[in-house]
């Protein structure tokens, strides 16, 4: 331990500094390495390719058999939501069995959820850049387009059952810097549970968000990447950890950087999920106890260390 030792702040949902400098000091060797033997962990630079083409091959095969697919998207991912639009439009591969969902969306202090023409909505990113990008006749049917709303929400969960057929067949997901899975964070809302078990089986609601989420929005994009706290929304519609539990393959990424630097909140946030307590104040450690596979770039794998020249 440190020679200047404190009580980490309250809003810490881990305050075990103890632990937190044995996972700071963890090496990418260690990481690959979990005592669950379904839990596989495989770090890989560009693993986005990959998840990127799990997806398209699913839908190609849904097209190709004449079958159901499901999968999730989190947003915004604009991104990559065009790639996987030009692959489809490209191979002319029809969605019209898909069924593809979004995660979450903002909420203001009442719990109305966003509408789609929010620009800084998750919907909105979605409709935007990928579903309005696939070609007209190459869509999935406007019903198996599922994003939650304020007259959803309350049973989202229920109605993502229904279409998937109990269970989102490639559930894709990334860490925020709170541990959240979607929004799923470790609030009041989800956290006052005497068991993982009855976690689990908690479905989709509107939280009112941490500050570490609000924080980490305030530099994305879609809030101009300035801190701007006061203008990312106080509280989020999100699937639930039932969602998460329900789906058929899971498939998590760890690899956000500050526009590209080394700087990352993902990188203690990576460590708490893989190799931290199983807690709902670490939602994402859930997938210790899920067959899943995570992925981790080299970057976000390095060991943490003080960096005594270094600023922001």
């Amino acid at each position: 331990m440190s020679d200047f030792n404190f009580k980490p702040a309250d809003f810490c949902p881990i305050k075990d500094r103890e632990l937190l400098e044995r996972l700071a000091k963890m090496t990418p060797e260690e990481i690959e390495q979990h005592p669950n033997p379904e839990v596989r962990i495989k770090i890989l630079q560009n693993f986005g390719a990959v998840v990127l083409m799990e997806k398209f091959l699913g839908i190609k095969e849904s097209d190709e058999q004449n079958k159901k697919f499901s999968t999730i998207f989190g947003n915004p991912n604009p991104h990559t939501h065009m790639a996987l639009a030009e692959m489809i439009n490209t191979h002319r591969v029809s969605c019209r069995n898909c069924v593809f969902i979004t995660m979450d969306e903002w909420a203001d202090e009442d719990g109305n959820v966003a509408p789609l023409t929010y620009r800084s909505g998750l919907t909105y990113s979605f409709m935007k850049y990928f579903i309005e990008k696939i070609d007209p006749d190459l869509r999935p049917l406007p019903e198996n387009i599922l994003y939650p709303t304020t007259e959803n929400i309350s049973y989202y969960s229920d109605l993502i059952d229904e279409k998937t057929d109990g269970g989102i067949d490639l559930f894709t997901s990334g860490p925020g810097w709170a541990g959240h899975i979607a929004f799923i964070d470790p609030v009041p809302e989800y956290t006052e549970v005497n068991s993982i078990e009855e976690y689990l089986q908690q479905p989709a609601k509107v939280i009112s968000l941490h500050p570490l989420t609000i924080a980490q929005n305030s530099l994305h994009g879609v809030f101009g990447c300035s801190g701007n706290v006061g203008n990312v929304p106080p509280k989020a519609a999100t699937i639930g950890p039932r969602d998460v539990l329900h789906a058929k393959r899971r498939i998590e990424g760890h690899g956000i950087t500050t526009m590209g630097t080394f700087s990352s909140w993902q990188r203690m946030t990576s460590r708490l999920i893989t190799h931290g307590p199983v807690t709902p104040m670490v939602p994402g450690s859930i997938y210790q106890v899920l067959p899943c596979t995570i992925y981790i770039s080299p970057s976000i794998a390095q060991p943490i260390e003080i960096m005594e020249t270094v600023g922001y």
